[in-house]
């Protein structure tokens, strides 16, 4: 289903591309100009790199936006997630602080940023994205979550906070397309 509403939108979006484009030849004009496409790089393409100041900001946005998440967005960025987490969702974005990064053993974040950690540094931030906008409140009545890498996570409710894959959330914050619940620690996968 999401592959299919993901085609559906590409093809929408071509269309409304060509629509746009004016083919008619300018006679008067006999030089070549070049369109952005040709000189644009492939690392900077896509829904993510489109600047919108009316929009209310999607999960990447407000990830960007907070100095408590630079080590998340450097992630994302190095993994090459950008257009995913700006999708029409709706997303639900577990959402480290740099502080929940440095829990981890001494050199981890590092080597997982190396190129030749993409897939694995993909795979674990797939497992803070789950499909939904659910609040915080909302969230205490699961008791697992299916994530974007596939597999589950547990939810705890423990006195009034609630727990996901063992993070703890401390705030939450609406998206245009989800929300970002910010976690006290990274989720990580069982494999």
């Amino acid at each position: 289903m999401k592959a299919l509403l993901k085609t559906a939108f590409v093809l929408l979006s071509f269309l409304a591309v060509i629509s746009c484009k004016n083919n008619t030849p300018n006679e008067t004009n006999d030089a070549k100009v070049d369109s952005p496409s040709e000189n644009a790089t492939t690392e900077s393409q896509g829904q993510a790199f489109l600047k919108d100041d009316e929009a209310t900001p999607n999960v990447l946005d407000i990830a960007i936006g907070s100095p408590d998440h630079t080590t998340l967005v450097a992630a994302v960025q190095a993994a090459s997630l950008e257009n995913a987490l700006v999708n029409t969702g709706p997303l639900m974005v577990f959402a480290p602080t740099n502080e929940a990064f440095n829990k981890l053993p001494e050199g981890t974040v590092e080597n997982l940023l190396k190129p030749e950690n993409k897939d694995q540094l993909a795979f674990i931030l797939k497992h803070h994205v789950t499909p939904g906008k659910y609040d915080k409140e909302f969230l205490k009545k699961f008791k697992t979550l299916g994530q974007a890498s596939n597999e589950n996570v547990i939810v705890e409710v423990k006195d009034e906070d609630v727990f996901i894959g063992g993070a703890k959330i401390i705030a939450s914050v609406p998206a245009g397309n989800g929300i970002v619940h910010v976690v006290d620690a990274v989720i990580l996968p069982n494999n």
